[in-house]
């Protein structure tokens, strides 16, 4: 097994065992009965990342985000009446999913959660999310040696959200390898095939992750890579790779954690839900766009850091809210980023006569030519060779999330339905 020595903390399955690399200098504790008082001040990515100006259009109201992850606490101060439901898919939890879990872990998803739709303790205390007016629906899990398989887990997940209504699938974890099992092929085509959008953390070097890994590599998928205040791409607290989508702020975060306190933390896992978070008021202030439609608005009003577009590490860029939200976007017919039922037909050796009957030959056509196109298609890169590695036994990891003291706080945390019609 190998220890990590980097400054970091990092929860990682390896060989399949759960480990807890915590940071040598220090070992952060959770903070229950902390005050909400300053938090709110240092949540700078909401004027920031134009976040504060989308709310004049809108706080993402009938929205739906599932967070897949360790178990939000519903009962946290700042999450009353945000989480509508919720399931267990590793048979430890409640029925409500709403139970954290993981040991030091289980603080995890409650921070994901508040950066996406928290609601705050008032009108200027605690965490708020990137939108405030979304519903959450909490799926948890939990990884390690005794547990039930990682990637049977988030395969149930995946199908439970969008069966319960899910409009965006919030994913601030990683199998630390570029393939995935044959079990995600219909997880996520389901989720294409019913207009959900799928959001996937990058991975953090910190942790391990030096390169973009499932499920941030599946076609469709928008990743998230991770910055620093600046606007830099973070060394520790984010990854690089070709399926990069956009970046957004994964140092010196807060965010809730269970027994109503609060912790200071960093990492694309919580870059991932502001995006998660900027989705939702997207699909609030447009409900005439399909996922494809959401994902690329999302995209193509992200604020570009070279002149490369897409950038191997930027992405399209910065994510920029109000700009997601207000500027006029030429409409697309397809997802930018990709389709997992074209890679499924064209790299997995059994295809699917199904899945292929389905698909125009003009986007067959068009699969074919961006699997061959070379360096300049994330699509055709990813696609050789991850045929022959997805039916693999590999690794699962809840992206790794440096927490340090919260002066103000004393202490911090270790670390991560209502059934409705889609939008056709």
């Amino acid at each position: 097994m190998r220890l990590l020595t980097r400054p970091l903390a990092a929860l990682l399955v390896a060989a399949g065992f759960l480990v807890v690399v915590a940071a040598p200098a220090a070992t952060p504790v959770v903070a229950p009965a902390a005050t909400a008082d300053g938090i709110r001040d240092r949540q700078y990515w909401l004027d920031e990342y134009g976040i504060r100006n989308a709310w004049r259009v809108t706080r993402g109201e009938g929205v739906v985000i599932a967070i897949i992850d360790s178990g939000v606490d519903a009962a946290h101060p700042d999450l009353a009446g945000a989480v509508i439901g919720g399931t267990d898919v590793s048979g430890r939890g409640s029925a409500s999913g709403t139970q954290p879990l993981g040991g030091p872990g289980r603080t995890h998803a409650t921070m994901v959660a508040s950066l996406a739709a928290g609601r705050g303790s008032g009108s200027s205390s605690g965490v708020i999310g990137a939108a405030p007016a979304a519903s959450i629906l909490s799926i948890s899990l939990v990884f390690g040696p005794d547990e039930r398989s990682g990637d049977d887990q988030i395969a149930e997940g995946v199908v439970w959200a969008v069966d319960n209504g899910a409009d965006i699938i919030s994913l601030s974890l990683t199998r630390n390898q570029v393939a995935w099992p044959e079990s995600w092929d219909e997880a996520f085509l389901h989720a294409e095939q019913n207009d959900v959008v799928v959001i996937a953390a990058a991975g953090n070097r910190g942790s391990g992750t030096e390169q973009v890994s499932a499920p941030a590599t599946i076609p469709g998928v928008l990743t998230v890579g991770g910055v620093d205040r600046q606007g830099r791409a973070s060394d520790n607290a984010s990854s690089q790779g070709i399926t990069i989508g956009v970046m957004a702020p994964s140092e010196n975060l807060v965010g809730a954690v269970p027994g109503g306190g609060y912790s200071s933390w960093q990492g694309t896992s919580g870059a991932t839900p502001i995006v998660a978070g900027i989705a939702a008021l997207v699909r609030a202030a447009h409900p005439e766009l399909d996922a494809a439609g959401v994902v690329n608005r999302i995209i193509r009003t992200a604020r570009p850091v070279t002149a490369s577009v897409p950038d191997p590490l930027y992405g399209y860029g910065l994510v920029d809210a109000v700009a997601a939200v207000s500027a006029v976007v030429p409409a697309v017919d397809a997802n930018p980023l990709g389709s997992v039922a074209e890679w499924i037909v064209l790299h997995r050796r059994a295809e699917s006569a199904e899945v292929r009957a389905e698909l125009p030959a003009a986007r067959l056509a068009l699969g074919r030519t961006s699997a061959s196109a070379g360096s300049g298609s994330a699509f055709g890169m990813l696609g050789a060779g991850l045929d022959e590695l997805a039916a693999s036994i590999l690794p699962l990891v809840i992206i790794g999330s440096t927490l340090t003291a919260l002066a103000a706080l004393g202490a911090a945390a270790v670390l991560r339905f209502v059934t409705r019609p889609h939008r056709g």
